[in-house]
């Protein structure tokens, strides 16, 4: 089934008024509808707010929280702050990298999983630490992502 994210997007800017203000509130709208913000959605919020495609491409394009592309239903965020460093948390994303055969910032072809490193997960008396979508995991060990994953797909 084919989104109209065009039609889905004019749906988002009929809950806000004109003002160039709601720009980061529509676009966390559309990134909560669509997983990511499509070409398509920024082309009618920009006509919507009477802005240039650039200045909303560019504010999507300067904060994390936004994606460009799909990203998969189970997001994937592993710690590589000081205290996770420090406790092995490169092991844990080498381990991530190997069981769903991609690198952070990339999502796996199934559109299951999506994997992100952070500078902080704000969890390091657990370090090394990761969240599966908001469910934070601590004191992970490579035996212990197995468990997740696993516990994850049931």
């Amino acid at each position: 089934m084919e989104v109209d994210f065009a039609k889905e997007s004019e749906r988002i800017t009929a809950n806000y008024s004109q003002d160039s203000g709601n720009l980061i509130p529509i676009l966390q709208a559309a990134q909560e509808k669509f997983g990511y913000l499509p070409a398509e959605a920024m082309q009618t919020f920009a006509k919507f707010l009477k802005l240039p495609e650039s200045t909303v491409f560019g504010v999507s394009t300067f904060y994390a929280q936004f994606k460009l592309t799909p990203t998969g239903r189970k997001k994937v965020v592993v710690c590589r702050g000081t205290a996770c460093h420090v406790r092995g948390g490169a092991r844990i994303i080498r381990e991530m990298e190997r069981r769903l055969g991609i690198k952070p910032g990339e999502t796996t072809e199934d559109m299951e999983y999506s994997l992100e490193t952070v500078a902080c997960i704000g969890a390091c008396a657990l370090a090394p630490t990761m969240r599966v979508d908001n469910e934070t995991h601590g004191q992970m060990t490579t035996k212990k992502v197995a468990e997740v994953l696993g516990a994850d797909s049931s």
